[in-house]
């Protein structure tokens, strides 16, 4: 097998992991800052340190593991064990283990399984996206998937009369689920880490579609502190209505810890690209 068909192996191998915790015990803890973390996201990320490595020994980038700034300036595996891990901990079947390789500030190869339903959706750097081994592509239309928490909260309300906006728990299965084209874009107007983005947005690009942060730039990975501005990713047109929109509409106020982000791109003369 080549690398990423044993990154799709070694990651449904770990959607193994999350069935049992689900099936048997499930401890959950509080993180530093009141996050959860369970079980299943300790013991996944354990697992694919071991088995990722295996397959190709690149540096290491995960949620649940410290970080090593050695890793800089080297081809990277970027991991988020269980992303979702909230929706996991209450019986919501929206969360999903992703994982990405990264060279050169790039992702080379993306992988997200959905341990639930048993699918997996993965991609290549310049080789189409796939859904259990069949072709997908991204699709027009007006269902946009958006983060519970964030749609709890109100920072849907603004795009609400425009789309039909359905709450969803991990980032990276609404990615997965719009390259796959069951809804059209997804977005999020406040800051995301790395392992959130990385994979889904390479499989959203390979099936046909447009991922950057929520300011119309394009991703650089691996950077020594791995957050990115909020997310869009879409079907082309979609894409480019909801970039509009939130030029309009300006990030949401965690945005603030980039001392860089635009308030709003209106004011700085923004159209979105043609």
């Amino acid at each position: 097998m080549n690398v990423l068909e044993r990154t799709v192996a070694a990651v449904e191998a770990a959607g193994g992991i999350v069935r049992a915790v689900s099936n048997g015990r499930l401890h959950v803890d509080k993180k530093h800052g009141g996050d959860l973390v369970t079980n299943a996201d300790r013991d996944v990320d354990a697992f694919l340190n071991v088995e990722l490595r295996r397959i190709l020994p690149a540096a290491w980038l995960s949620e649940e593991s410290a970080d090593d700034l050695d890793r800089l300036g080297r081809d990277a595996w970027i991991v988020d064990p269980l992303d979702g891990t909230r929706e996991f901990a209450q019986g919501i079947a929206e969360y999903a283990i992703a994982v990405a390789l990264v060279a050169q500030g790039r992702p080379v190869l993306g992988v997200v399984h959905h341990p639930v339903t048993g699918d997996s959706f993965w991609a290549a750097h310049g080789g189409g996206a796939f859904r259990n081994g069949e072709p997908i592509r991204v699709m027009e239309a007006t269902t946009l998937l958006a983060s519970r928490s964030e749609v709890a909260t109100g920072e849907f309300a603004p795009l609400a009369d425009t789309w039909t906006v359905r709450p969803m728990g991990s980032v990276q299965l609404k990615l997965a689920l719009v390259a796959a084209g069951e809804a059209a874009v997804t977005l999020s107007r406040g800051p995301k880490h790395e392992w959130d983005v990385c994979a889904g947005a390479l499989i959203v690009a390979e099936a046909g579609g447009l991922a950057t942060d929520m300011f119309g730039t394009p991703f650089c990975y691996n950077q020594d502190w791995p957050k990115v501005k909020g997310i869009l990713a879409g079907a082309p047109v979609a894409y480019r209505r909801a970039l509009g929109q939130l030029g309009d509409i300006g990030p949401s106020r965690r945005m603030a810890e980039f001392a860089d982000a635009p308030g709003s791109l209106r004011a700085s003369g923004f159209s979105p690209p043609s």
